[in-house]
């Protein structure tokens, strides 16, 4: 029994460890998982080790901060198993499952959010027959907003080959922990597949591509992180080779692995920089060698080749000078070559070299003989630098032949003559060039000249006289005729330059007029050391002659500025043109017509002397507006300032010449200013409160200026005002000073005598009569008078005059209004009377009876009796 008991423990333990090695494990991938707003997202979750069916289910769930588990989806399809807030995104698909396998299962996110970060739960139900083991996994997820741009620029499109271009990527994004940045360059050349060339990162090495790790080795292009988000390529030596289409590419990367040993790429990015193109440098290089030469046995040989590429100073020039023979048989020689690096590599003594500039080099020759005559070639290799230390020839291209023929030549030139200068009046000057052209071989040698003249053109070869000589040392002989006016200096022989000879008289006279003619001759050197006539070649006769011509002058006026408002600025010109005068002296007159054929005034004159005159000019006021000045050798300006509606008329000038006590008269076109009053348009009206009124009343009335146009600033503008009375009784106005006046500064004058009548200005545009106590003569029409004046450009101008429609102005006369008053006072003066007479009758009446016995009382009985009686 103890031994079966042993047992029963000891197989218990085996099952134990049996169990304890393949318990339940549940995994998913390392955190956090770093992912980009709006990307899909997997999430994968796997089981092992578990007991049961082979198939199992899974759960997920995200997991808050304060331990809030939310279900998310589960393989079971148990509808109740999602959690309200997920149940939307579950039923459209957004998030959804995808079993890999009976034992794994990724969560799926169609277009993750930045709310989806958190941490995900991915648990198993048990299937074990002992619980052991994890049954859940958690996973962060991180959600990353999309802040990765590129911008790419490119700084040449089109360059020469070996000529630098920069290729610029810069990047920006948002930090975000755990993610990191590569950049890779890549190239299309025209099969739309790119090829990458390089990568920086992500972990902040240089990767180059096998096909080009040679060319960046030998520095064909470098990277140029100069920091800021800039990870520019620079193409140093570009070849045809590297013409394409470049790109640059921003990837965005995390670690994944248990160890973080393996790169996720969570984010990608590319912007095309742009095209590049290459020139070749045998595209664009020329060599060519000047024109064909010959030369005499010792000249000297002198020959140019003119180089032209794009980019000529960054290349490195190889030149070689070839000759052949003059009929194409046998080979070419080299007479010359000099390295790219400026040093002689094989030449002669006898043969020079110079390099002029950068693109020009010369071959000399010196004394040549007839074995130098040949075909002459240039040709040149055209070098750039590959890497640091390393050439390579980008081209090679040869000239066209020139021929230089070498032989024994004569001087050849030809001579031509001619009048730059010819008189046409006495006394004028006169000069002729004689001037030597197409001179060839004269190497060393001097030129003469012969002066001759002809009275005659009939026959040259009569009466022909030699007037003066120059050797082939410069030295003057003068002939025996004009010997006198040569020492005197009437006559000069000159040399211009060194194949030009001039004649000239200062004063010709009538006996100079006649036909002329040069020789030139070529003087060389002779083996003696002296001089020796190589050869003479005269020129064609060239005849001089004048005839006496009428003096023509014209006069043109032209408008310069044009008075187009009042107080603007008129200017006219007028160019004076004459022919046929030797030394003519101008004085000029400005004439003024209000109309066409008018009566004309004269404004101003300026004399031949400069002497300014005002003529007819009636404004005492503007004498300082008109102005006459000479502003060229024949031209001369009026300019008249500030003008007015009264300047308006047509200008014109009259130009008197005197030219050796001749006179010559003409007058130019005319010029008009014929401009409107373009200023505000002023309307008057009056206006009076009442029209009739009681004698001795005060009336006032009012002169009110308006605009029927844009009213122009206050201080612009300003009035003289005039009021006017016009009755049957009263004088006629005509010449009659006005009542009252106010001028445009302010000042009132007053020419009605005693009358009580003020004027006065109540705004800039209301002027106000008043009539103080109205008396018989103040009856009549009364009408106001305004001249405006306008301030442009400085200017005050006057402009038209206004006169308003009349008033008229009365007294009540009524019948009823006449005797009101002197009733009433009637009536109060007898009501007056009357009281006084009754209070005077009583108090007289009371002394009489009181003093009079007659008048005293009976007694009663005696009346009393009388009346019985």
């Amino acid at each position: 029994m103890d031994k079966e008991t042993g047992l029963f423990h000891f197989l218990m333990l085996v099952i134990s460890l049996l169990a304890l090695c393949e318990s339940r494990v549940v995994k998913v991938p390392a955190g956090p998982l770093i992912r980009v707003e709006g990307q899909a997202v997997s999430i994968h979750c796997d089981v092992s080790d578990y007991e049961g069916p082979s198939d199992q289910d899974f759960d997920w769930a995200m997991v808050h901060s304060d331990g809030k588990v939310i279900n998310i989806i589960s393989t079971t399809f148990d509808s109740r198993f999602t959690h309200s807030l997920m149940k939307d995104r579950v039923n459209s698909g957004d998030i959804s499952f995808n079993k890999l396998g009976d034992s794994s299962v990724e969560l799926k996110f169609k277009k993750v959010r930045a709310t989806d970060s958190g941490l995900y739960r991915c648990t198993t139900p048990s299937t074990d027959s002992v619980t052991s083991g994890n049954y859940f996994a958690d996973v962060e997820l991180k959600v990353i907003g999309d802040s990765l741009n590129v911008a790419t620029a490119l700084s040449k499109s089109v360059v020469n080959e070996g000529e630098s271009v920069q290729l610029q990527c810069s990047i920006t994004r948002g930090f975000t922990e755990h993610t990191f940045l590569s950049v890779t360059w890549s190239i299309s050349r025209g099969n739309n597949l790119f090829e990458d060339i390089l990568t920086f990162g992500p972990d902040d090495e240089i990767k180059v591509e096998s096909n080009y790790t040679q060319l960046y080795a030998d520095g064909g292009f470098q990277l140029d992180l100069r920091g800021g988000g800039f990870y520019g390529l620079v193409l140093t030596d570009p070849k045809p080779m590297e013409v394409g289409v470049y790109v640059c590419t921003a990837r965005e990367w995390v670690r994944q692995g248990e160890e973080g040993i393996k790169w996720r790429k969570i984010l990608e990015k590319t912007e095309e920089v742009g095209t590049v193109v290459v020139t070749p440098i045998a595209q664009s290089l020329m060599v060519a060698v000047e024109k064909d030469t010959t030369l005499n046995v010792g000249d000297t040989l002198n020959l140019t080749c003119t180089v032209a590429a794009n980019d000529l100073p960054s290349l490195s020039l190889e030149l070689m000078w070839l000759v052949g023979s003059i009929d194409g048989s046998g080979s070419t020689r080299v007479l010359i070559h000099i390295g790219r690096d400026g040093l002689l590599q094989d030449g002669s003594e006898a043969v020079g070299f110079s390099r002029v500039n950068e693109k020009t080099f010369r071959l000399l020759v010196h004394k040549v003989d007839r074995s130098d005559s040949g075909l002459y070639s240039c040709r040149v290799k055209a070098w750039l630098q590959q890497g640091r230390d390393q050439w390579y020839q980008a081209a090679e291209k040869t000239s066209d032949t020139v021929q230089v023929l070498v032989t024994h030549l004569e001087p050849q030139f030809k001579v031509t003559l001619e009048a730059p200068l010819t008189p046409q009046f006495t006394s004028d000057p006169t000069e002729l060039r004689c001037q030597v052209t197409d001179l060839l071989h004269l190497q060393d040698g001097n030129l003469g000249v012969t002066w001759s003249y002809s009275s005659t053109t009939k026959d040259s070869s009569q009466n022909e006289v030699v007037i003066a000589s120059v050797n082939q040392h410069g030295a003057l002989t003068a002939g025996k005729q004009h010997k006198e006016r040569l020492e005197r200096g009437d006559i000069a022989v000159t040399r211009r330059d060194p194949n030009i000879f001039i004649l000239r008289m200062l004063q010709t006279r009538d006996i100079d007029g006649g036909s002329y003619l040069c020789s030139v001759t070529a003087w060389t050197s002779s083996r003696q050391g002296g001089w020796e006539k190589a050869k003479d070649v005269q020129s064609t006769s060239v005849v001089v002659q004048w005839s006496p011509k009428v003096p023509i002058l014209q006069v043109l006026a032209h408008r310069v500025r044009e008075a187009s408002t009042g107080g603007s600025t008129f200017e006219m010109t007028c160019r004076v043109t004459g022919q046929n005068m030797q030394n003519p002296a101008y004085s000029v007159l400005i004439l003024f017509e209000e109309t066409v054929s008018g009566k004309s005034r004269k404004v101003l004159s300026l004399s031949s002397d400069s002497v300014l005159q005002l003529e007819e000019w009636s404004e005492p006021n503007r004498m300082d507006s008109v102005v006459l000045e000479k502003t060229g050798q024949l031209e001369y300006r009026f300019r008249l300032y500030g003008a007015q509606v009264s300047d308006c008329g047509f200008y014109y000038c009259r130009v008197t010449m005197s030219d050796q006590g001749r006179e010559t008269v003409n007058e130019s076109n005319k010029i008009d200013i014929a401009f409107a009053d373009t200023g505000p348009v002023f309307n008057i009206s009056i206006q009076s409160l009442t029209s009739k009124v009681l004698p001795g009343e005060p009336v006032k009335m009012k002169c009110i200026m308006s605009t029927l146009s844009s009213a122009p600033n206050t201080g612009d503008v300003a009035f003289d005002i005039r009021w006017f009375q016009s009755s049957g009784r009263a004088v006629d106005n005509g010449g009659v000073p006005p009542l009252i006046s106010m001028d445009r500064w302010g000042v009132v004058r007053k020419t009605g005598g005693d009358r009580t009548v003020s004027l006065e200005r109540t705004d800039w545009q209301t002027f106000v009569l008043g009539v103080h106590k109205t008396e018989d003569n103040d009856v009549g029409e009364y009408y106001c008078t305004a001249t405006p004046w306008l301030l442009s450009t400085g200017v005050w101008t006057k402009g038209q005059d206004l006169k308003s429609t009349p008033v008229v102005l009365s007294i009540k006369l009524e019948l009823l209004e006449s005797l009101k008053m002197p009733v009433s006072y009637g009536v109060l003066a007898a009501v007056i009377a009357c009281v006084l007479s009754v209070l005077l009758g009583l108090g007289v009446s009371h002394c009489c009876f009181s003093k009079n016995p007659m008048h005293r009382p009976r007694p009663r009985n005696k009346l009393i009796d009388l009346e019985m009686d």
